[in-house]
C-alpha cells in the first residue's frame, strides 16, 4: 500500500472509529484528558505504519492496543504504582473484544463530557469535533476560519478545565441529564449553524461542518432513543438540510427561498426529517423548541411554493417558540412569517421594537429584514440604508454580495 493510501484509509478509520477508542481508553485509565493524548498518539503511529505495513485485519483494534500501550509506558514513567496501573498493566496486550454495551456508553459519555458546562461553548465545539467528531485541529481550524494554535489552546484548556473540575467519565445521572442533554443539543446546533451558513468566508455552506453535525445528531439518537428533543434536533437539521442543493445558484451565489427550484431539495433527507419529527412528537411530551423549528422546517418542506406554504401556522408556531424558547432571532424570525401572511406593514412594527430594544446589535439579520420589509413598502431610500448598514456587518462574502445586488435593484 502506498503512503497516500494507507493515510486516507488511517483517516477514515480514525473519523469512524476514533470516538469509541477515546472512549475506551478513557473508561480504562479513568482520565479523559490522557485517553485523548493516548488516542492522538495511536493516530500518529497508525500514519507511520499502515502506509508502510498494510492496514491491519482490525484497525480499530490495533489503535487501542496500540493505546493502551502507551497508556502502560505513561503508567510507568510516572512510576505510578496504583490500582489503575495494575488493571491497565496486568500483562493483557491481546485485543480486547468490543463490548457493545459499553461502547454505546463510551460516546454518549464522550458527548456529555466534551459539552460540559464548565467548558465555554468555543472549547465545547472544539472538543466535540475533536474528540467525537474525529477531526484534527487542522480540519477544525480550516470549518471554523480560525488557527490551528488557536484551536489546539482551546481544547489544551478545556482538556486541563475538564481534569481541574474533576469531571469523571460517565454518561451524567439522570437527574442532571437534561441541563446537560441540553448543552449537547446547543453544541451539535451550533455546528450545524456555522455549516448551514458560514459566518464568514467565501463559502454560503460549509457542508462538511453541517454534515458532521447531522452524523453527530444521528449517533445522539440512537444512543437516546426516548429523548423526544434529540429528535427534534434531528429532524431540523435533516429539514434545513434537505434544502441545501438549492440554496446556492452555480457560482455558488445564495437563492433566496422564494426563488429555490424546490425539485432539487433532497426528498431522503425531508422523509428523514418528518420520520424524526413523527417520533419526537410521538413521545408525547409536546415538541421543545428544536421540534417546534423543525416543524416550521416541515411546513416549508411539504409546500409545493412560498405562495402555498402555511404561513398563519408557522406563525402560530413561531409564537410558540417565542413562549418556550424567547430570543430576538425568534422574533425577527417571527417577524418574517407575518409579513408573508398579512403583508410587510405588519411584521415593520415587530422589527422596529427590536430595533428600539436595541437586539441583535451586530447582526446584519435584522437591517436585512428590516431592509426587505421597507423595500416591499416601497420606501427605497430607507431600505437602501438598511441594507447598506447589513453590508457592513456581513461577515459572509456571498451574503454581502446578495445584499449589494438588492441595493442595485432598488430605484
Amino acid at each position: 500500500m502506498g503512503e497516500p493510501a494507507g493515510r486516507e484509509a488511517v483517516a477514515a478509520v480514525w473519523r469512524i472509529e476514533s470516538a469509541r477508542i477515546v472512549g475506551a481508553l478513557a473508561r480504562y485509565t479513568g482520565d479523559f484528558a490522557l485517553a485523548e493524548d493516548l488516542a492522538q498518539e495511536a493516530l500518529a503511529e497508525a500514519l507511520v505504519t499502515w502506509p508502510r505495513d498494510g492496514v491491519p485485519r482490525n484497525p480499530a483494534g490495533w489503535l487501542l492496543t496500540v493505546g493502551r500501550r502507551r497508556a502502560i509506558d505513561a503508567f510507568r514513567r510516572r512510576s505510578v504504582q496504583d490500582e489503575k496501573y495494575a488493571v491497565v498493566a496486568t500483562g493483557d496486550t491481546v485485543v480486547e473484544e468490543w463490548d457493545p454495551d459499553q461502547i454505546d456508553d463510551d460516546v454518549l459519555a464522550l458527548m456529555f463530557i466534551s459539552c460540559h458546562p464548565v467548558l465555554s461553548r468555543e472549547a465545547r465545539v472544539a472538543l466535540t469535533l475533536r474528540v467525537v467528531g474525529g477531526l484534527t485541529s487542522d480540519e477544525i481550524a480550516k470549518a471554523f476560519l480560525v488557527p490551528t494554535a488557536t484551536v489546539q489552546a482551546r481544547i489544551t484548556r478545556a482538556k486541563k478545565a475538564l481534569a481541574a473540575a474533576r469531571v469523571p467519565f460517565e454518561v451524567p445521572p439522570p437527574e442532571e441529564r437534561p441541563a446537560r442533554l441540553g448543552s449537547v443539543l446547543n453544541v451539535i446546533y451550533l455546528i450545524f449553524t456555522e455549516g448551514s451558513t458560514a459566518s464568514s468566508g467565501a463559502d454560503l455552506i460549509r457542508f462538511d461542518v453541517a454534515g458532521e453535525a447531522q452524523r453527530l445528531a444521528r449517533v445522539l439518537a440512537r444512543l437516546m432513543p426516548d429523548e423526544p428533543e434529540v429528535h427534534g434536533l434531528l429532524a431540523l437539521l435533516e429539514l434545513t438540510a434537505a434544502r441545501f442543493p438549492a440554496r446556492t445558484g452555480p457560482d455558488g451565489e445564495p437563492v433566496l427561498l422564494e426563488h429555490q427550484d424546490r425539485r432539487r431539495w433532497d426528498r431522503a433527507a425531508i422523509r428523514r426529517g418528518r420520520a424524526a419529527l413523527a417520533r419526537a412528537a410521538r413521545a408525547g411530551r409536546g415538541l421543545g423548541a428544536y421540534g417546534l423549528q423543525a416543524a416550521i422546517a416541515e411546513c416549508h418542506a411539504i409546500a409545493g411554493s412560498v405562495d402555498d406554504t402555511n404561513w398563519p401556522r408557522i406563525v402560530l408556531i413561531y409564537e410558540a417558540l417565542g413562549r418556550l424558547a424567547p430570543s430576538p432571532v425568534v422574533e425577527l424570525n417571527r417577524a418574517v412569517a407575518v409579513s408573508m401572511a398579512e403583508g410587510p406593514a405588519a411584521a415593520l412594527p415587530l422589527v422596529d421594537e427590536l430595533v428600539a430594544a436595541g437586539a441583535l446589535s451586530t447582526s446584519h439579520l435584522l437591517p436585512s429584514v428590516r431592509g426587505e420589509l421597507l423595500a416591499r413598502l416601497g420606501r427605497d431610500g430607507e431600505a437602501r440604508a438598511e441594507w447598506v448598514r447589513a453590508m457592513e456587518l456581513c461577515g459572509n462574502e456571498r451574503e454581502r454580495a446578495l445584499l449589494a445586488r438588492k441595493v442595485a435593484g432598488l430605484r
